[in-house]
């Protein structure tokens, strides 16, 4: 386990963790424990009641955070014409096909999100061993495959996130800043919790949400009181 500095164990003297706060006193407190020299996120981690590896339970989706991340997210698409166009009009910062393509072929990956028309599809795929692996591959599942790219841009710039569970079953999500407004930050947690909801398996029995958690950057967690954050729906 890797030794957590002096700054960090005082910090979390102020936290007991023993103890499940409401949202609003957890966010409080991520606040007052962050600290650094660098605008900190907020990270919210939940264990959901999921079996990946034995029943094959997934949760993934998308949902668009209404006060958005905080984050200016650099964006490629694969389109030509008129849909290129229309990318490039809301925002996009990378725009092309066949070049774009031989460039990420090349060691080029100075983006976040990856997305592609259908027709373009045939020209990403050959990029697959590159952009899997670093869950930058434009995919039907989760809306990065589209049609009206234009659109699709403008969402990701406003604050549309992908989330997933990992091979425990936990979804970490990208919250916002810690100098985002308490409220801010209320209403990005709510929507989160209720795409979540959404996405639940038919086959999960009992209790989804095992526990919810803050914390910024680089401060300790801050456990949320799961019956008080449903409360908020």
């Amino acid at each position: 386990m890797a030794k957590r500095s002096k700054r960090y164990l005082l910090l979390k003297k102020k936290i007991d963790k023993n103890k499940e706060y409401t949202p609003l006193e957890a966010i409080k407190l991520v606040k007052e424990t962050s600290n650094s020299h660098f605008e900190e996120s907020m990270e919210v981690a939940i264990p959901l009641n999921i079996k990946p590896k034995e029943k094959g339970e997934r949760v993934r989706g998308t949902v668009i955070l209404p006060q958005g991340t905080g984050k200016k997210v650099k964006i490629v698409v694969f389109a030509q014409g008129d849909k290129a166009k229309e990318a490039e009009e809301k925002g996009a910062d990378y725009v092309g096909a066949e070049e774009i393509a031989k460039k990420i072929q090349g060691g080029w990956l100075d983006f976040d999100v990856a997305v592609s028309t259908p027709e373009m599809m045939k020209i990403v795929a050959r990029l697959g061993k590159i952009l899997g692996p670093r869950g930058l591959m434009p995919s039907p599942k989760v809306g990065t495959v589209s049609d009206s790219p234009g659109e699709l841009v403008e969402e990701l710039k406003k604050g549309r996130i992908e989330y997933r569970n990992d091979v425990t079953g936990v979804v970490h999500v990208l919250m916002g800043k810690v100098s985002f407004s308490e409220e801010a930050l209320l209403e990005n947690l709510k929507v989160l919790l209720a795409s979540l909801i959404k996405d639940k398996p038919s086959t999960v029995r009992g209790r989804y949400f095992k526990g919810i958690s803050l914390c910024s950057t680089m401060g300790p967690g801050v456990k949320i009181k799961i019956d008080k954050a449903l409360e908020m729906l």
